[in-house]
């Protein structure tokens, strides 16, 4: 595993390019460019609520709303673990999630458009005894929190890329929430694969190694990991209200890259860990948002899918038909990117 402390994501400099360009105007927290747009078309916005701290951005977010014009700024918990099923209820209007657990549910016909990325990486797969690669996980058992899940999705797509099928060489195991650690630490099983803020307590704790971090090892690293997506009618009824919502979105996540401070209290106030909170924050790197094409993240992924049967559609196809990528280009401009 690459070591974190090389901040591959060189975060040394993109505050360096902050304090020159001028930390209020480089994160667009003036109200000027929304100002001078018209209102949203609704005022009301639906958001998932992640168990997780990586998915930071989407808590910060709330606080940066009401200056789009949201007045009605809901939150849906998702307890299936799979963002996609929120879409296809309806239950959601934009949310950030696994790149792949959205190009799934793309192709399952479920109504969803792909904005734009967060970061590369926050997933972290952790082993037991000798094994120290993702070949090691031929015939070994894997615990995910759920089936169809981004963690298992995250697996599978790192297992087809070193050769293995999935489908037959993994014995995938369902946790519970409070089960990792235990699990792991028993040797009940040989793998697992978690989001902070379990990693970093299994690390505390000394249980398992980490075999890979999406965040820091190739070639995960050069890809988004989360990324925003929307419910399809939501962007055709209301464009404004879609770029107003993804503008926030961005914002939080630039707050999170130079504020992780201010983040982690927010994280804190609904629940998480300060220590685990803060820690996470200052790992991930939530700067590349600016740096990083979402169109090849979608490719990869999709590639890797489509050959292991677990989507029909071309990468293509799913690019063309799930993905808008004019409200980033906007915004990159807007934030001065």
């Amino acid at each position: 595993m690459s070591n974190q402390q090389s901040e591959g994501w060189s975060r040394r400099e993109f505050l360096t390019k902050v304090a020159l360009a001028g930390t209020a105007g480089y994160l667009g927290l003036e109200r000027s460019s929304s100002a001078a747009e018209p209102p949203p078309e609704t005022t009301r916005i639906r958001l998932l609520d992640t168990p997780g701290i990586c998915s930071a951005p989407e808590h910060v977010v709330k606080e940066l709303l009401p200056d789009e014009g949201f007045r009605d700024i809901q939150f849906i918990r998702d307890n299936n673990m799979n963002a996609a099923t929120d879409f296809a209820s309806g239950a959601i209007d934009i949310a950030m999630a696994f790149v792949s657990e959205f190009v799934v549910a793309a192709d399952a016909g479920i109504p969803i458009t792909l904005l734009g990325g967060v970061h590369p990486g926050c997933f972290e797969l952790f082993g037991t005894g000798q094994i120290r690669a993702i070949r090691d996980l031929k015939g070994k058992s894997v615990g995910v929190p759920a089936i169809n899940s981004g963690h298992h999705l995250f697996v599978a797509s790192m297992a087809a890329y070193v050769g293995l099928d999935p489908r037959k060489d993994i014995n995938w195991v369902v946790y519970k929430p409070s089960e990792p650690a235990a699990l792991l630490a028993d040797r009940k099983l040989d793998a697992l694969i978690a989001f902070p803020p379990i990693p970093q307590e299994l690390r505390e704790k000394k249980i398992g190694h980490v075999i890979v971090a999406s965040a820091v090892d190739l070639p995960w690293s050069q890809y988004f990991c989360c990324v925003v997506a929307a419910n399809r009618e939501f962007v055709r009824k209301n464009p404004i209200a879609t770029k107003r919502a993804f503008r926030a979105m961005l914002k939080a996540t630039d707050i999170c890259a130079l504020e992780p401070e201010r983040a982690a209290k927010t994280l804190v106030d609904t629940g998480f860990s300060r220590k685990y909170s803060l820690q996470t924050l200052k790992e991930l790197p939530y700067a590349k948002w600016r740096e990083y094409d979402p169109e090849d993240t979608v490719r990869f992924y999709a590639l890797i899918l489509h050959d292991i049967g677990r989507i029909k559609a071309s990468p293509n196809k799913i690019i063309a038909e799930a993905t808008d990528w004019r409200f980033l280009k906007e915004l990159k401009k807007e934030l001065k990117s």
